[in-house]
């Protein structure tokens, strides 16, 4: 029950924010921002969450309940699932952007953003919460920031339907930060989504996980290629 209860609490917090922001678009990067030799970039994971099933449409306590049960072997997998080549990516976007010539150093302790203070008003392209006390902490001009939301296997409901097969997922953004005027100078969605021609061998599904696999790296290649 308590999964049950999470799962609502985290629906109706997901539909109050949409309600109360409109949703960041997009933003190019900076490249003359990667490449200043007179400001540091501090670059940073928020702490990856762990893996897990998704089923978006399944949205009352009963679908949820459905859901679940019925997809019990594939959530028992998902949970076996590491992230470590995630967990060593903000490593190598601090090695990308040296390579370019910028002064890119890696942060060590992860930063939570959603426990910085919230800015009022939906300013363009400006971030929602307040980094810019993190410069003097870290000794840095600016900040690169990969977050990971979501990890797992996300399979569609229509209330109590499954309407797709599951999918291996990953989803999150990442972005970089003027520590100055805590504005974007880069905001990329990350949205990549894999499925298995056979995705049905429970209980170890080694198609879906060599897909989940398969997820990760090319999560980790959306972000690297604009900074190499």
């Amino acid at each position: 029950m308590s999964r049950l209860m999470t799962a609502a609490a985290v629906m109706v917090a997901a539909l109050l924010s949409a309600c109360a922001s409109k949703p960041q678009l997009p933003v190019p990067l900076n490249d003359a921002a990667i490449k200043a030799t007179d400001a540091r970039i501090g670059v940073v994971m928020a702490p990856l969450p762990k893996a897990d099933t998704f089923f978006p449409g399944a949205d009352c306590l009963l679908c949820i309940a459905t859901a679940s049960a019925v997809n019990s072997k594939l959530t028992t997998q998902a949970q076996t699932l590491g992230a470590e080549d995630l967990a060593a990516l903000h490593k190598l976007a601090t090695e990308a952007i040296g390579k370019r010539g910028g002064q890119a150093v890696t942060l060590v302790a992860p930063i939570q953003p959603e426990e910085l203070p919230k800015l009022d008003g939906d300013v363009p392209n400006r971030a929602r919460r307040d980094f810019r006390g993190l410069a003097a902490q870290h000794q840095v001009d600016r900040l690169l920031v990969v977050e990971i939301k979501q990890l797992g296997f996300l399979r569609p409901y229509a209330a109590y339907i499954a309407t797709d097969a599951p999918r291996a997922v990953v989803k999150g953004t990442a972005y970089l930060v003027n520590l100055k005027t805590n504005e974007y100078e880069w905001y990329l969605p990350i949205d990549v989504a894999k499925g298995a021609a056979n995705w049905d061998q429970p209980p170890a599904y080694p198609d879906l996980t060599n897909a989940y696999y398969q997820a990760i790296e090319l999560a980790k290649d959306a972000v690297l290629t604009p900074l190499r």
